[in-house]
């Protein structure tokens, strides 16, 4: 599960992007082109990867303007196509239900001539999306065909999911992304909520609550456990906002319910902070081995 593959380097048929919906870890398979998002404080915007997590907090805590996020422009969502330097591309993009991004690339296919591009909308985000990009470039690295590189991301997004919990709604409700959760939480916005990203629709849904931060990050490694049972081994993609310790705290909560098989940890990315607000934390969660490592077993 590290960047090596262990087999001798394969012909590869085809190449990967995705977008900034991804939440990259460095023990998978994640660097390939994005196309990024953007984060606008007013008539200031920044790329992905020109705002540091440190400065969004500050600009969260001190900007009287609520920031925005956009999606990749079909622009640079064709830069990201030709960075990948293959005729035929798989671009993974965030959610629809979520974001442009998908509409976006398919947009940029018109000025791409030469380049077969296909699309893979991942239905999720994040940690969750990390690990659908890790199966479609592992396939790429081993010299699968496309179609191969499709089945093993259907396969993880089937078994794969994503959960979250957040110190305050403020933010979620200010951009305009609370929809399901503000109607299922109805008028209790202190409490704390598990969310999700619900399968059939693509956008974000409330599967729990608690009554503090604390009880929300407990409440999240036991959403993993009732989806999965007491003693599944399990991959876990671990997400944090401002405060790394509490990806550590659900790490051990989780290692006294189920065998960890593959950890990794990583700050939510900018573009996403915006709407989660500073303190969030966050796993996507998957049984035991890869698909494709089991069917080799």
């Amino acid at each position: 599960m590290t960047q090596e593959t262990g087999k001798p380097p394969q012909k590869q048929h085809f190449a990967v992007a995705t977008d900034g919906g991804l939440d990259a870890f460095e023990g998978l398979n994640n660097t390939v082109p994005v196309a990024p998002f953007s984060v606008n404080f007013g008539d200031r915007s920044f790329r992905t990867n020109e705002i540091s997590r440190v400065d969004l907090f500050r600009e969260l805590e001190t900007n009287p303007q609520h920031p925005t996020s956009s999606q990749p422009t079909p622009q640079e969502w064709a830069d990201a196509i030709r960075e990948a330097g293959s005729p035929q591309v798989l671009a993974v993009t965030i959610s629809a239900g979520l974001s442009g991004s998908r509409n976006a690339a398919d947009q940029a296919k018109s000025v791409l001539e030469g380049i077969d591009v296909r699309l893979h909308d991942s239905g999720t985000l994040s940690a969750a999306q990390a690990f659908q990009v890790h199966a479609v470039q592992t396939a790429a690295m081993q010299g699968e065909l496309l179609e191969t590189a499709l089945e093993w991301a259907g396969a993880v997004q089937k078994e794969t999911e994503l959960y979250f919990t957040i110190e305050t709604l403020e933010y979620l409700r200010r951009g305009g992304r609370i929809g399901r959760v503000q109607a299922t939480l109805g008028g209790l916005l202190n409490l704390k909520p598990v969310i999700t990203v619900d399968k059939a629709t693509g956008a974000y849904t409330n599967v729990s609550r608690a009554r503090s931060y604390k009880g929300g990050i407990e409440a999240v490694g036991q959403q993993v456990t009732r989806t999965y049972g007491e003693g599944t081994p399990l991959r876990v993609g671990l997400l944090y906002g401002s405060v790394r310790e509490d990806a550590d705290v659900l790490l051990e909560q989780l290692k006294g319910r189920h065998p960890i098989v593959w950890s990794g940890a990583v700050g939510i990315n900018p573009v996403l902070n915006v709407h989660t607000g500073p303190r969030a934390l966050g796993v996507a969660a998957a049984p035991g081995q890869w698909p494709w490592e089991r069917e080799s077993q």
